[in-house]
């Protein structure tokens, strides 16, 4: 009988030993930096208790308790949250914990599939810099920069004045935007956001029944350094670059068109939305017939337009513009072209080049004098090649030998 309560007590030792050793299995006590999972017990006055599954108690309070991912306020007990261990006993005897952290990690994860998704949000302008503004998407800040603006809002600064874009970029401060995200890195803490990538789609949809080489009306709509905007069509708006204006070399494309000048012009280019138009496609290459009117060598007359430190820019005639290197200019080594020439003045030149599939056409006007030294070298060469005269005989000799 002692025998058989002695075997009955060993096995339930044995049973208890066996769930006590099951259970210290589950039970796994968190570390310093783990993201654990927990039930709010209670959420006041800046304070949030946590459950960790029975096994443990956790407090976030202070400036933890703010997260950029945002999903961890207005909190009610029964909600289940994570949060990052920052200690595993504090001075109350609980773990300490964070939402900070872990919403860091959430926020970021959510930004990555929201720019895999290429999904559109609306970002609000909270400042603004000479480069781009500075925007915010919940509790993160982020940045759009000038050239991710769709035309509509893109800063038609005449001169590229900086201080003009800046105070235009700063009129939208408050406002909301339709973007995509274009670049996330969390190391870098970089958010980059565009509007031109959100206006994609909808720009696409409006661009079908477009293709390269059609011809299209429109009203010129901005006036920059770079080109002219031209709208078209059910609200499209294209840009003409400076080099698609005209064939001839110009300073600035208020020289060909202004703000309201109705015109033409070809689609030749369309990229992700982004429209790109000509104006020079639609008239004749002058290019494709200046061996028909220039030849190397010949001597030409032609207006100083622009000076640069490399040499002169010579129109020729309305369509063709000629370049004059400093190298060209003068026997004499000179610092600058205005040692020479004077913009806006006349002067003969020699054509030392014609390149007319790239548009290019050298000059030079020291051509157009014999090189220093060149005149008396011909000079000598021309008197080693006459005859020595004979030497005259004297009266003395002729009568000796008569």
């Amino acid at each position: 009988m002692a025998k058989q309560k002695k075997a009955v007590a060993k096995a339930k030792s044995d049973a208890m030993q066996k769930l006590l050793a099951e259970h210290e299995k589950e039970v796994v006590l968190p570390k310093v930096g783990d993201v654990i999972e927990g039930t709010v017990i209670s959420a006041e006055n800046n304070v949030v208790h946590i459950d960790i599954k029975g096994i443990a108690t956790g407090v976030v309070r202070g400036p933890e308790l703010v997260d950029e991912s945002g999903i961890f306020s207005n909190l009610r007990p029964g909600d289940i949250v994570n949060a990052t261990v920052l200690e595993i006993e504090n001075e109350l005897g609980v773990l300490e914990l964070s939402f900070r952290e872990a919403g860091h990690q959430k926020a970021w994860e959510s930004l990555i599939k929201l720019m895999q998704d290429h999904e559109v949000i609306s970002v609000t302008v909270v400042d603004a810099n000479k480069g781009g503004l500075i925007v915010r998407y919940g509790n993160l800040a982020g940045f759009m920069p000038v050239s991710q603006l769709t035309i509509e809002h893109y800063p038609r600064v005449e001169g590229a004045n900086r201080q003009k874009i800046l105070s235009k970029l700063q009129t939208y401060v408050g406002v909301a935007f339709q973007t995509c995200i274009i670049d996330v890195d969390e190391p870098e803490n970089k958010l980059i956001f565009s509007e031109k990538a959100a206006k994609e789609n909808e720009q696409s949809e409006k661009l079908s029944g477009y293709n390269i080489g059609t011809i299209v009306e429109g009203v010129v709509t901005g006036v920059v350094d770079f080109g002219a905007f031209v709208e078209f069509g059910d609200g499209l708006e294209g840009l003409v670059h400076i080099s698609e204006l005209a064939w001839q070399r110009i300073d600035h494309p208020k020289d060909i068109v202004a703000v309201g000048d109705k015109i033409k012009a070809q689609i030749i280019s369309i990229d992700h939305g982004k429209i790109s138009l000509s104006i020079r496609r639609l008239e004749k290459d002058p290019w494709k017939e200046v061996a028909k009117k220039y030849k190397v060598g010949s001597v030409v007359e032609g207006t100083v337009l622009k000076l640069n430190p490399f040499g002169a820019f010579v129109e020729l005639d309305r369509d063709i513009h000629g370049l004059a290197h400093i190298s060209e200019l003068s026997w004499k080594k000179i610092s600058t072209p205005e040692d020479v020439l004077t913009i806006g003045k006349d002067y003969k030149f020699k054509i030392v080049s014609i390149e007319a599939d790239d548009h290019r056409l050298g000059l030079s006007l020291k051509q157009m004098t014999e090189k220093p030294g060149e005149e008396k070298e011909k000079k000598e060469e021309k008197k080693e090649e006459e005859p020595t005269p004979a030497t005259p005989v004297s009266t003395e000799e002729e009568k000796a030998e008569k």
